[in-house]
């Protein structure tokens, strides 16, 4: 049996500005990445995402990022690894007591934007986010499958989920394609779910220049900031159902491995 947990960054508006269509996509969904108001969100937009969560069965995850609201987090930053370590756990901390104050559970911590980009290359850097998921105890790290993520999170004993992308390009490394690129989205939703189903039956992924790469991905990421979010979402878990492939939360996805 193939079993797969669907991810989607989510609670990324801020006071009185608004971003995606968090709703919507979390009926789609199996786990949330939550916001933590470094790189967008804010304390009300997280406790109400999570409540949104919780109502659609929907397992809640942190996804912390560098400290950049004007940016969005997705500007490089030269943070030492001691700094990202601290707004890690800080941001960890922050969206965990928003869960236990509703009476769940914090699932899963993936890094968001330029903290995820630059830790997938520099294993000081992933190392950091690591020690910080597993100083915060009972927490799987999720993170670019075939990353450095994964050798860090072995370095410190945590749980690895490996992540691919439904809605991105992928570079011959196994890297995402730069933002700037213009085949760094896949815009069509059937070719999105053609190319995830192909991921999880076979375990490639071809990459912008045609050769294939290798993955087993135990979550796939969508974007829910794109104007394509919901039917994206819609799309991909309709034709994975079709498929008999099961939509589970990453915990879930987790004890079958």
């Amino acid at each position: 049996m193939h079993m797969i947990d669907l991810n989607s960054d989510l609670g990324e508006s801020f006071g009185a500005w608004k971003m995606g269509r968090d709703a919507d996509v979390l009926t789609f969904v199996s786990s949330a990445n939550v916001a933590c108001g470094f790189h967008a969100g804010d304390a009300c937009v997280m406790r109400a995402t999570v409540a949104a969560a919780m109502k659609a069965g929907t397992a809640v995850g942190a996804h912390p990022g560098f400290p950049d609201l004007t940016g969005f987090g997705r500007r490089n930053m030269a943070c030492t690894p001691d700094e990202i370590y601290a707004y890690t756990l800080y941001q960890i901390g922050a969206l965990r007591a928003f869960c236990a104050a509703a009476g769940t559970e914090l699932q899963h911590v993936k890094p968001h934007g330029a903290m995820y980009n630059q830790a997938v290359k520099k294993f000081e850097e992933a190392e950091a986010v690591a020690a910080a998921v597993r100083d915060a105890g009972g927490l799987i790290l999720l993170g670019l499958a075939g990353s450095a993520f994964e050798k860090a999170a072995e370095a410190c004993g945590v749980p690895f989920a490996a992540e691919a992308f439904a809605d991105r390009g992928y570079m011959p490394d196994g890297t995402l394609a730069p933002r700037s690129r213009p085949d760094a989205f896949v815009r069509d939703p059937e070719a999105a779910a053609a190319r995830v189903i192909r991921m999880i039956r076979e375990g490639v992924v071809e990459a912008v220049d045609g050769s294939k790469i290798e993955l087993r991905p135990d979550s796939i990421c969508l974007h829910g900031d794109s104007a394509s979010a919901v039917e994206m979402a819609k799309t991909l878990r309709a034709r994975l159902e079709e498929d008999g492939i099961t939509i589970a939360p990453l915990k879930n996805v987790m004890q079958m491995r």
